[in-house]
Protein backbone atom coordinates (compact mmCIF):
# COMPACT_ATOMS: atom_id res chain seq x y z
CA UNK A 1 0.00 0.00 0.00
CA UNK A 2 1.69 3.16 -1.13
CA UNK A 3 -0.23 5.51 1.18
CA UNK A 4 -0.84 2.91 3.86
CA UNK A 5 2.75 2.11 4.74
CA UNK A 6 2.48 4.43 7.75
CA UNK A 7 -1.18 3.78 8.55
CA UNK A 8 -3.31 0.77 9.31
CA UNK A 9 -5.72 -0.44 6.65
CA UNK A 10 -8.84 0.75 8.57
CA UNK A 11 -7.28 4.21 8.94
CA UNK A 12 -6.45 4.29 5.25
CA UNK A 13 -9.99 3.28 4.33
CA UNK A 14 -11.50 5.89 6.65
CA UNK A 15 -9.24 8.62 5.29
CA UNK A 16 -9.92 7.66 1.68
CA UNK A 17 -13.69 7.45 2.28
CA UNK A 18 -13.57 10.97 3.76
CA UNK A 19 -11.78 12.30 0.67
CA UNK A 20 -14.31 10.59 -1.60
CA UNK A 21 -17.18 12.04 0.43
CA UNK A 22 -15.66 15.52 0.13
CA UNK A 23 -15.38 15.14 -3.66
CA UNK A 24 -18.94 13.82 -3.93
CA UNK A 25 -20.18 16.76 -1.87
CA UNK A 26 -18.43 19.14 -4.26
CA UNK A 27 -19.87 17.47 -7.36
CA UNK A 28 -23.41 17.72 -5.96
CA UNK A 29 -23.34 21.46 -5.20
CA UNK A 30 -25.84 21.85 -8.02
CA UNK A 31 -26.93 25.09 -9.70
CA UNK A 32 -30.25 26.82 -8.89
CA UNK A 33 -31.95 25.30 -11.95
CA UNK A 34 -31.93 21.93 -10.18
CA UNK A 35 -35.11 21.76 -8.05
CA UNK A 36 -34.26 21.91 -4.35
CA UNK A 37 -36.10 18.71 -3.40
CA UNK A 38 -34.43 16.76 -6.22
CA UNK A 39 -31.04 18.03 -5.07
CA UNK A 40 -31.87 16.93 -1.52
CA UNK A 41 -32.84 13.44 -2.68
CA UNK A 42 -29.64 13.11 -4.73
CA UNK A 43 -27.43 14.15 -1.85
CA UNK A 44 -29.40 12.14 0.72
CA UNK A 45 -28.62 8.91 -1.11
CA UNK A 46 -25.16 9.67 -2.48
CA UNK A 47 -23.68 11.15 0.70
CA UNK A 48 -25.15 8.55 3.08
CA UNK A 49 -22.46 6.84 5.18
CA UNK A 50 -21.18 3.77 3.36
CA UNK A 51 -18.19 1.53 2.68
CA UNK A 52 -17.22 3.36 -0.56
CA UNK A 53 -15.83 0.03 -1.75
CA UNK A 54 -16.02 0.85 -5.45
CA UNK A 55 -14.33 4.28 -5.23
CA UNK A 56 -11.71 2.70 -3.00
CA UNK A 57 -10.99 0.09 -5.68
CA UNK A 58 -10.63 2.80 -8.35
CA UNK A 59 -8.08 4.68 -6.27
CA UNK A 60 -6.20 1.58 -5.11
CA UNK A 61 -5.96 0.19 -8.64
CA UNK A 62 -4.56 3.51 -9.88
CA UNK A 63 -1.98 3.67 -7.09
CA UNK A 64 -1.03 0.01 -7.58
CA UNK A 65 -0.22 0.79 -11.22
CA UNK A 66 1.86 3.86 -10.41
CA UNK A 67 -0.84 6.49 -10.84
CA UNK A 68 -2.12 8.94 -8.26
CA UNK A 69 -5.41 9.09 -6.43
CA UNK A 70 -6.09 12.72 -7.35
CA UNK A 71 -6.23 11.95 -11.08
CA UNK A 72 -8.48 8.93 -10.43
CA UNK A 73 -10.90 10.69 -8.04
CA UNK A 74 -13.42 11.75 -10.74
CA UNK A 75 -13.69 8.13 -11.86
CA UNK A 76 -14.07 7.02 -8.24
CA UNK A 77 -16.94 9.48 -7.78
CA UNK A 78 -18.57 8.48 -11.07
CA UNK A 79 -18.61 4.83 -10.05
CA UNK A 80 -20.14 5.71 -6.68
CA UNK A 81 -22.84 7.76 -8.43
CA UNK A 82 -23.81 4.78 -10.58
CA UNK A 83 -23.79 2.56 -7.50
CA UNK A 84 -26.01 4.99 -5.56
CA UNK A 85 -28.44 5.22 -8.48
CA UNK A 86 -28.68 1.42 -8.62
CA UNK A 87 -29.41 1.22 -4.88
CA UNK A 88 -32.15 3.86 -5.09
CA UNK A 89 -33.87 1.97 -7.89
CA UNK A 90 -33.30 -1.48 -6.34
CA UNK A 91 -35.04 -0.30 -3.15
CA UNK A 92 -38.20 0.84 -4.94
CA UNK A 93 -41.49 -0.99 -4.21
CA UNK A 94 -41.57 -2.28 -7.80
CA UNK A 95 -38.18 -3.96 -7.26
CA UNK A 96 -36.83 -5.11 -3.87
CA UNK A 97 -39.22 -2.92 -1.83
CA UNK A 98 -36.78 -2.02 0.96
CA UNK A 99 -37.46 0.53 3.68
CA UNK A 100 -33.91 0.76 5.06
CA UNK A 101 -30.56 1.41 3.41
CA UNK A 102 -27.32 2.15 5.28
CA UNK A 103 -29.27 2.40 8.52
CA UNK A 104 -31.62 5.13 7.24
CA UNK A 105 -34.99 5.19 5.48
CA UNK A 106 -34.57 4.56 1.77
CA UNK A 107 -34.83 7.43 -0.68
CA UNK A 108 -38.40 6.67 -1.75
CA UNK A 109 -39.56 6.48 1.88
CA UNK A 110 -38.28 10.02 2.47
CA UNK A 111 -38.94 11.71 -0.87
CA UNK A 112 -41.59 9.55 -2.53
CA UNK A 113 -41.27 7.08 -5.38
CA UNK A 114 -41.34 9.58 -8.23
CA UNK A 115 -38.61 11.77 -6.75
CA UNK A 116 -36.51 8.69 -5.94
CA UNK A 117 -36.71 7.55 -9.57
CA UNK A 118 -35.63 11.01 -10.71
CA UNK A 119 -32.77 11.13 -8.19
CA UNK A 120 -31.51 7.82 -9.54
CA UNK A 121 -31.85 9.06 -13.12
CA UNK A 122 -29.90 12.20 -12.23
CA UNK A 123 -27.08 10.28 -10.56
CA UNK A 124 -26.66 7.96 -13.53
CA UNK A 125 -26.32 10.85 -15.95
CA UNK A 126 -24.13 12.90 -13.59
CA UNK A 127 -21.64 10.03 -13.46
CA UNK A 128 -20.86 10.46 -17.14
CA UNK A 129 -20.74 14.25 -16.81
CA UNK A 130 -18.12 13.88 -14.08
CA UNK A 131 -16.09 11.36 -16.08
CA UNK A 132 -16.15 13.21 -19.37
CA UNK A 133 -15.54 16.62 -17.82
CA UNK A 134 -12.78 15.80 -15.35
CA UNK A 135 -10.70 12.83 -16.52
CA UNK A 136 -7.71 13.77 -18.68
CA UNK A 137 -6.68 13.32 -21.42
CA UNK A 138 -9.95 13.33 -23.34
CA UNK A 139 -9.23 9.97 -24.98
CA UNK A 140 -8.91 8.28 -21.60
CA UNK A 141 -12.13 9.99 -20.47
CA UNK A 142 -13.95 8.62 -23.53
CA UNK A 143 -12.61 5.12 -22.87
CA UNK A 144 -13.68 5.35 -19.23
CA UNK A 145 -17.18 6.42 -20.25
CA UNK A 146 -17.44 3.43 -22.58
CA UNK A 147 -16.30 0.98 -19.91
CA UNK A 148 -18.66 2.39 -17.26
CA UNK A 149 -21.59 2.41 -19.68
CA UNK A 150 -21.03 -1.26 -20.49
CA UNK A 151 -20.73 -2.20 -16.82
CA UNK A 152 -23.95 -0.35 -15.94
CA UNK A 153 -25.92 -1.51 -18.97
CA UNK A 154 -28.35 -4.24 -20.02
CA UNK A 155 -25.76 -6.99 -20.35
CA UNK A 156 -24.18 -6.24 -16.97
CA UNK A 157 -25.63 -4.39 -13.94
CA UNK A 158 -29.16 -3.90 -15.27
CA UNK A 159 -29.30 -7.37 -16.80
CA UNK A 160 -28.14 -8.95 -13.56
CA UNK A 161 -30.82 -7.09 -11.62
CA UNK A 162 -33.45 -8.21 -14.11
CA UNK A 163 -32.48 -11.86 -13.66
CA UNK A 164 -32.24 -11.43 -9.90
CA UNK A 165 -35.84 -10.17 -9.82
CA UNK A 166 -36.94 -13.44 -11.41
CA UNK A 167 -35.83 -15.24 -8.25
CA UNK A 168 -35.83 -19.03 -8.35
CA UNK A 169 -38.27 -19.25 -11.24
CA UNK A 170 -36.75 -21.50 -13.86
CA UNK A 171 -33.24 -22.95 -13.63
CA UNK A 172 -31.71 -22.81 -10.13
CA UNK A 173 -28.08 -23.86 -10.36
CA UNK A 174 -24.68 -22.45 -9.52
CA UNK A 175 -23.99 -21.42 -13.11
CA UNK A 176 -27.09 -19.22 -13.27
CA UNK A 177 -26.43 -17.77 -9.83
CA UNK A 178 -22.85 -16.84 -10.67
CA UNK A 179 -23.97 -15.37 -14.00
CA UNK A 180 -26.43 -13.11 -12.19
CA UNK A 181 -23.85 -11.80 -9.77
CA UNK A 182 -21.02 -11.45 -12.26
CA UNK A 183 -23.30 -8.82 -13.75
CA UNK A 184 -25.29 -7.39 -10.84
CA UNK A 185 -22.40 -7.03 -8.39
CA UNK A 186 -19.22 -8.10 -10.15
CA UNK A 187 -19.46 -5.80 -13.17
CA UNK A 188 -19.30 -2.61 -11.11
CA UNK A 189 -16.49 -3.94 -8.94
CA UNK A 190 -14.50 -4.95 -12.00
CA UNK A 191 -15.05 -1.68 -13.80
CA UNK A 192 -13.89 0.20 -10.70
CA UNK A 193 -10.55 -1.58 -10.90
CA UNK A 194 -10.43 -1.20 -14.67
CA UNK A 195 -10.99 2.57 -14.54
CA UNK A 196 -8.21 3.04 -12.01
CA UNK A 197 -5.85 1.02 -14.19
CA UNK A 198 -6.81 2.95 -17.32
CA UNK A 199 -6.21 6.32 -15.70
CA UNK A 200 -2.82 5.13 -14.42
CA UNK A 201 -1.89 3.84 -17.91
CA UNK A 202 -1.34 0.33 -16.54
CA UNK A 203 0.74 -2.19 -18.44
CA UNK A 204 -0.79 -5.28 -20.01
CA UNK A 205 0.64 -7.42 -17.19
CA UNK A 206 -0.85 -5.15 -14.54
CA UNK A 207 -4.25 -5.08 -16.25
CA UNK A 208 -4.30 -8.87 -16.53
CA UNK A 209 -3.54 -9.34 -12.83
CA UNK A 210 -6.15 -6.76 -11.82
CA UNK A 211 -8.77 -8.33 -14.08
CA UNK A 212 -8.35 -11.69 -12.34
CA UNK A 213 -8.44 -9.98 -8.96
CA UNK A 214 -11.63 -8.11 -9.80
CA UNK A 215 -13.44 -11.22 -11.02
CA UNK A 216 -12.69 -13.09 -7.78
CA UNK A 217 -13.36 -10.22 -5.41
CA UNK A 218 -16.67 -9.35 -7.07
CA UNK A 219 -18.02 -12.86 -6.58
CA UNK A 220 -16.55 -13.23 -3.08
CA UNK A 221 -18.19 -9.95 -2.06
CA UNK A 222 -21.60 -11.18 -3.23
CA UNK A 223 -21.23 -14.50 -1.42
CA UNK A 224 -20.41 -12.72 1.84
CA UNK A 225 -23.36 -10.39 1.21
CA UNK A 226 -25.64 -13.44 0.91
CA UNK A 227 -24.15 -14.91 4.08
CA UNK A 228 -24.75 -11.67 5.98
CA UNK A 229 -28.37 -11.69 4.84
CA UNK A 230 -28.70 -15.12 6.45
CA UNK A 231 -26.89 -14.50 9.72
CA UNK A 232 -25.84 -10.85 9.88
CA UNK A 233 -26.72 -8.28 12.52
CA UNK A 234 -29.37 -5.88 11.21
CA UNK A 235 -27.94 -2.92 13.11
CA UNK A 236 -24.50 -3.47 11.60
CA UNK A 237 -25.95 -4.15 8.16
CA UNK A 238 -28.10 -1.05 8.18
CA UNK A 239 -30.88 -2.98 6.43
CA UNK A 240 -33.25 -5.83 7.14
CA UNK A 241 -31.69 -9.30 7.21
CA UNK A 242 -33.36 -12.45 5.87
CA UNK A 243 -35.21 -10.66 3.10
CA UNK A 244 -33.66 -12.65 0.24
CA UNK A 245 -35.09 -15.96 1.48
CA UNK A 246 -38.47 -14.34 2.10
CA UNK A 247 -38.62 -13.18 -1.50
CA UNK A 248 -37.54 -16.50 -2.94
CA UNK A 249 -34.30 -15.12 -4.33
CA UNK A 250 -31.56 -17.40 -5.57
CA UNK A 251 -28.62 -17.08 -3.13
CA UNK A 252 -25.35 -18.90 -2.47
CA UNK A 253 -26.32 -20.16 1.03
CA UNK A 254 -29.72 -21.19 -0.29
CA UNK A 255 -28.14 -23.21 -3.08
CA UNK A 256 -24.87 -24.42 -1.53
CA UNK A 257 -25.42 -24.11 2.22
CA UNK A 258 -23.62 -21.78 4.62
CA UNK A 259 -20.39 -23.75 5.05
CA UNK A 260 -19.83 -24.41 1.36
CA UNK A 261 -20.57 -20.76 0.61
CA UNK A 262 -17.93 -19.68 3.14
CA UNK A 263 -15.43 -22.14 1.67
CA UNK A 264 -16.09 -20.81 -1.82
CA UNK A 265 -15.63 -17.18 -0.69
CA UNK A 266 -12.31 -18.07 0.97
CA UNK A 267 -11.13 -19.81 -2.19
CA UNK A 268 -12.02 -16.80 -4.33
CA UNK A 269 -10.18 -14.43 -1.99
CA UNK A 270 -7.09 -16.65 -2.06
CA UNK A 271 -7.21 -16.63 -5.87
CA UNK A 272 -7.52 -12.83 -5.82
CA UNK A 273 -4.49 -12.57 -3.55
CA UNK A 274 -2.48 -14.83 -5.85
CA UNK A 275 -3.45 -12.71 -8.87
CA UNK A 276 -2.01 -9.48 -7.46
CA UNK A 277 0.94 -11.03 -5.63
CA UNK A 278 2.95 -10.53 -8.83
CA UNK A 279 2.47 -6.75 -8.63
CA UNK A 280 4.72 -6.35 -5.60
CA UNK A 281 4.37 -4.10 -2.52
CA UNK A 282 2.19 -1.62 -4.44
CA UNK A 283 -0.64 -4.17 -4.25
CA UNK A 284 -0.68 -4.35 -0.44
CA UNK A 285 -3.84 -2.26 -0.27
CA UNK A 286 -5.70 -4.55 -2.66
CA UNK A 287 -4.50 -7.55 -0.67
CA UNK A 288 -5.75 -6.04 2.59
CA UNK A 289 -9.08 -5.24 1.00
CA UNK A 290 -9.45 -8.81 -0.27
CA UNK A 291 -8.91 -10.17 3.24
CA UNK A 292 -11.38 -7.62 4.60
CA UNK A 293 -14.11 -9.01 2.33
CA UNK A 294 -14.10 -12.22 4.39
CA UNK A 295 -14.13 -10.37 7.71
CA UNK A 296 -16.81 -7.77 7.05
CA UNK A 297 -20.00 -7.64 9.12
CA UNK A 298 -21.93 -5.16 6.94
Amino acid sequence: MTETSTASFPEYVAGTAARVAEALDSYTQLPPDCPARLCEAIRYSLLAPGKRLRPLLVLMAAETCGGNAEAAMPAACAVEMVHAYSLIHDDLPCMDDDDLRRGRPTCHKVYGEAMAVLAGDALLTMAFEVLSGNVRPARVAADCCLELARAAGPSALVGGQADDLEGINGLADIGRLEAIHRRKTGAMIQVSIRLGAMIARASRRQRSALEKYGQRIGLAFQITDDLLDVGGDEKALGKRAGKDAERGKLTFPGLLGVEESRRRAEQLVNEALAAVATLGPQAEGLEALARHVLERNH
